[in-house]
């Protein structure tokens, strides 16, 4: 049980320790440093949603042959669809940018920045508690140790991607420490998200192949809808490709050397 709760809340304290960087670093982050950390954040995600969610839903369904591919394609289709409805529903602000998306709202430009971050964490919060679902139901495809190296991987992007939230918070014109909360507070929704999961894993256990392709589709739908474009306009999008590049090593590593 220690394992699963410390499971749960690492990827809150990688967010918390990005969101830190407002106390050490200056007002605003160079345009090369955050397009190296969006191209990070998405390597990590796309390498987490391969080797930890579609092998993983397709192995478990080696049974039906050929057909074995089916659940992981629905269910990453569905993961796609769930976060492109939240994303049109939801009143939410993209950095660098004063058109806001989603329903018309009076929201405050923090709140709709805020709003924004938590639909990125939202599937890795699904990621992390559907895994770990699987991992304590003995699920032979997806081992504690691969579990905890998810988490662990969701972490270490949530650092950076911390750092990208407080960062402009505190250039739009809120203290250290508000944007410190802030940025530390849009990552409550994974360890949420996760338990969210757990709770309900005895009815998802017969179709945890198609949550795990769920999640995955969900993580897909953030990397290309929002971080890619993000990290590739404008100048110097070549360091998000060498971010990505060593974002999606760094995960592809992590699972198979702990899985």
């Amino acid at each position: 049980m220690t394992v699963l709760i410390i499971g749960l809340l690492i990827p809150l304290f990688g967010t918390i320790l990005g969101s830190a960087f407002v106390f050490f670093m200056k007002d605003e982050m160079s345009v090369r440093l955050q397009k190296s950390l969006l191209g990070f954040a998405s390597g990590v995600m796309i390498a987490a949603s391969v080797w930890s969610l579609l092998i993983p839903a397709m192995e478990m369904e080696t049974y039906s042959g050929k057909w074995a591919v089916v659940p992981a394609a629905i269910g990453f289709l569905m993961g796609m669809g769930f976060l492109l409805l939240i994303d049109e529903l939801t009143p939410h602000l993209h950095i660098g940018t004063d058109k806001p998306e989603g329903l018309r709202s009076h929201l405050s430009k923090t709140a709709m920045l805020a709003l924004a971050v938590t639909i990125h964490n939202l599937p890795e919060g699904m990621a992390v508690g559907v895994v770990f679902a699987g991992a304590e139901n003995g699920t032979s495809q997806i081992s504690l140790a691969s579990a905890i190296a998810v988490s662990l991987g969701i972490a270490i992007q949530n650092i950076p991607e911390g750092a990208i939230i407080s960062m402009p918070m505190r250039t739009a014109g809120n203290n250290r420490w508000r944007s410190f909360l802030i940025g530390s507070l849009s990552g409550a929704v994974e360890p949420i998200g996760a338990i969210a999961v757990l709770l309900l894993a005895s009815f998802l256990l017969p179709i945890l192949p198609y949550m795990l392709a769920f999640a995955a589709g969900a993580m897909f739908y953030v990397v290309v809808e929002e971080l890619i474009p993000e990290a590739s306009s404008g100048q110097h999008s070549n360091h998000s490709t060498i971010g990505f590049s060593f974002g999606f090593v760094l995960m592809m590593l992590l699972d198979v050397m702990m899985g």
